[in-house]
């Protein structure tokens, strides 16, 4: 059974509170036990973050390197600004996948560059919270593409 960290950015803590008509109304809370269902599902754990502190998302990316075969990110607002969380998924050579609630791309100009694309092997935007669970499902077959290989 393998571990995929699920990391989340800045301002996610507030997810259905802020600003609902872009990211909804469902809570973390509500995405962390879809994740941990379809995680079960698929027969691995996961480890669920969020922080508002850029640190400590490198911090625990540095942790998966050690315990995890893949990392699910939504780095929020970190997406646009983050060269060191970049460097960080650089050092993590198991698969990772960028998640984002609303299509970044239909949004202002500033929200389409994200240096986290530069590193994932995928990017999930504009599906809401079902992103997560798409992602954890993309990662499982990487795992086990991986571990067939």
């Amino acid at each position: 059974m393998s571990v995929i960290f699920v990391l989340n950015g800045p301002n996610l803590n507030l997810l259905g509170k802020r600003q609902p008509h872009i990211y909804g109304h469902e809570t973390l809370a509500d995405v962390e036990v879809d994740c941990r269902r379809v995680a079960d599902e698929l027969g691995h754990q996961i480890r669920f973050h969020q922080s508002n502190r850029e640190y400590e998302i490198i911090d625990w990316i540095h942790e998966a390197r050690e315990e995890a075969a893949g990392i699910v990110i939504n780095p929020a607002a970190f997406t646009h600004t983050s060269v060191a969380i970049l460097d960080a998924l650089n050092a993590f050579e198991s698969p990772v996948i960028e998640v984002h609630i609303s299509n970044v791309h239909k949004r202002e100009a500033f929200r389409h560059h994200s240096y986290v694309s530069q590193r994932a092997d995928g990017v999930i935007a504009g599906l809401g919270t079902e992103g997560y669970r798409l992602a954890l499902r993309r990662i499982a077959s990487l795992i086990k593409a991986a571990a067939d290989k």
